[in-house]
């Protein structure tokens, strides 16, 4: 036996294959399902998919998640927190009078989050949810009302600050504006099979809608 050989027989770490953590286990699932979702515009995702995929038995993903409807809800999980995290951040700035940036920067934060993360922008629209459970879709809409909820409050301090004489109806109608047009430009990117971004002429746009 030569140095070399002996030496890869002596190291343990050459043949014995490392087991991920079941953290780490638990966000290589979502993470691969999220990338299954990203590639399949059509077909309904299987747990023996999504096993195949992992290289693992079904059982293993049970191990983990007690249902598929809830690797889904993990899925929503992360993006509820990514997202309301960083509209806290936003409407923890200094406002500037007059104006609509803020709000603005909210509608424009979620479409780059979808944009990098087109597996879950399908989920977001509920493409992803359809032969899924009613529960997931119920979710997924109260998620794009917490977001017209924090423009709502946003334009509100807005219309305070011009002085409008109808400040809560204004920004029920702007953020309602603009809550469907985020709507459609993400319903568009996945069923465009992620062709066209959301953020196409964005600052345009919302210049336009004011």
């Amino acid at each position: 036996m030569t140095a070399a050989e002996s030496k890869r027989f002596q190291d343990p770490v050459l043949v014995v294959r490392k087991r991920p953590k079941p953290g780490e286990r638990r966000k290589q699932i979502l993470q691969t399902l999220a990338a299954m979702l990203e590639q399949s515009s059509a077909e309904r995702i299987t747990t023996a998919a999504l096993a195949a995929r992992l290289d693992v038995s079904e059982a293993a993903l049970y191990r983990h998640f007690a249902s598929k409807a809830q690797m889904f809800e993990g899925l929503i999980d992360f993006i509820e927190h990514t997202i309301f995290s960083l509209i806290t951040k936003i409407a923890d700035r200094q406002s500037v009078a007059g104006s609509s940036e803020q709000a603005h920067q909210i509608v424009s934060m979620v479409m780059q989050f979808a944009e990098k993360n087109p597996g879950l922008a399908r989920v977001m629209v509920g493409d992803a949810l359809v032969f899924e459970n009613e529960r997931l879709q119920q979710r997924i809409n109260q998620l794009f009302d917490k977001i017209e909820a924090s423009l709502r409050q946003v334009l509100r301090d807005v219309a305070n600050l011009r002085a409008s004489d109808t400040p809560t109806l204004d920004a029920q109608v702007r953020a309602s504006v603009l809550a469907a047009f985020l709507v459609g430009r993400l319903q568009r990117f996945a069923r465009s099979n992620f062709k066209r971004l959301p953020s196409e002429h964005l600052s345009a746009s919302l210049t336009m809608l004011g």
